[in-house]
């Protein structure tokens, strides 16, 4: 027994309790602590309270191991770092990523300054992904490595995190399988061994996001263009320098027709192809752009229309992060990148400037969404990310 103090972040999922079980079996001192992140009732579209339902879950499971629980209000924090900031960001015409923000603002910064100061050596949750270390006379430097289930891969969510956050951080389930951590619950009779995995927003449950945001931001009625295929595959930009290569396709309104109307071009993102209420097309359309100054929205027919593809992305010297510091360099570096959870990694170079960095991938990307994330990986090691321009 080595008697230092792990506080889990126990959500009501199958992930954490499982978490908190195997550092009980590893000898630590466990203490079970929920994050109550999300109770204003003007923004709830249904009666149902998940939070509620998960804190029951997540008391249940800290009684069948033995260990302290105790729950922690962290709303009004995450009013004013997560969700202000995501109505200011699609107010802009951007996409913000709330998991990412969630990992890097609320459970690794505040729930972590909670966690020291109850006396915790560590914290710890039921994230798949896996942590290394590399050490010289100097120093240690701390790896965030992929999960080992490729299928729940969480690195992606937490690509925001620093080095003295990995320092203070167990990821327990890490090492194995979905069905093996479901295994192990059910072993150890965890009421949360077949609890489904939680859908939608990390905050608000059983809401989807249009809905959530129209409680806040105006609607405002707008017209939604159709941009021709000029032919059905990516063509590539004439200029093939990083920056030509991140230009976003500026669309005028001469370079589409009307096919319809919408709410509000803050609504909506690149990519997205719910929503849109537009028939009489044979593919589907897809939002190829949107521009908030005008209130338009950009379509395209189908999933290879050449507007939804970009060779590259830029991200400001402001908003780029490296969890591994050591690894910076003015030099082009080749990495695997992602720009969304669960995306296969993309091979792709990574150019320094002094205003920023661009990413150039091998092959096109669809629907780089400017404030999203974009990851970049050495083989499974996620060292860097940064909010995509």
């Amino acid at each position: 027994m080595h008697g230092k103090r792990v506080i889990v972040g126990l959500s009501g999922g199958v992930d954490s309790s499982v978490a908190a079980y195997l550092l009980l079996q590893q000898g630590y001192e466990v203490i079970g602590l929920f994050m109550k992140n999300w109770h204003d009732d003007s923004v709830t579209l249904s009666d149902e309270c998940p939070w509620l339902e998960d804190s029951n879950d997540a008391m249940l499971v800290a009684d069948t191991l033995g260990i302290p629980f105790q729950t922690v209000d962290l709303s009004e924090q995450y009013k004013a770092r997560i969700v202000d900031y995501m109505f200011a960001e699609y107010q802009r015409g951007r996409t913000p990523n709330p998991d990412v923000l969630c990992n890097r603002e609320i459970k690794f910064d505040v729930f972590l300054d909670i966690a020291l100061s109850l006396g915790a050596d560590f914290v710890a949750t039921g994230h798949y992904c896996q942590k290394g270390e590399i050490k010289n006379s100097t120093r240690t430097m701390h790896q965030l490595i992929a999960g080992a289930d490729s299928n729940k891969d969480q690195s992606y969510f937490l690509c925001q995190l620093n080095q003295a956050q990995l320092a203070k951080t167990l990821f327990p389930i890490g090492g194995l399988q979905k069905s093996e951590v479901r295994k192990i619950a059910a072993e150890q009779g965890l009421i949360t061994a077949e609890k489904r995995d939680s859908q939608g927003l990390c905050f608000i449950g059983k809401v989807s996001l249009p809905d959530f945001l129209q409680q806040k931001l105006a609607v405002k009625k707008g017209d939604i263009l159709q941009v021709p295929n000029s032919h059905l595959m990516y063509s590539e930009p004439r200029e093939s320098t990083p920056e030509g290569l991140a230009k976003k396709y500026a669309y005028t309104p001469s370079d589409g027709k009307k096919v319809g109307t919408h709410n509000g071009a803050h609504f909506f993102t690149v990519g997205q192809r719910k929503g849109l209420a537009v028939g009489g097309t044979v593919e589907p359309l897809f939002v190829l752009a949107t521009d908030v100054k005008t209130n338009t929205i950009y379509v395209g027919e189908g999933k290879n229309h050449p507007g939804l593809y970009r060779r590259a992305l830029w991200v400001a010297q402001d908003d780029i992060h490296w969890i591994r510091p050591d690894l910076a360099s003015d030099h082009p570096m080749e990495v695997q990148a992602r720009i969304r959870y669960r995306q296969p990694l993309a091979k792709a170079m990574l150019h320094t400037s002094s205003k920023g960095v661009f990413l150039v991938f091998v092959a096109p990307q669809s629907a780089i969404a400017a404030g999203q994330f974009a990851a970049w990986y050495l083989q499974n090691e996620c060292i860097g990310s940064g909010v995509i321009g």
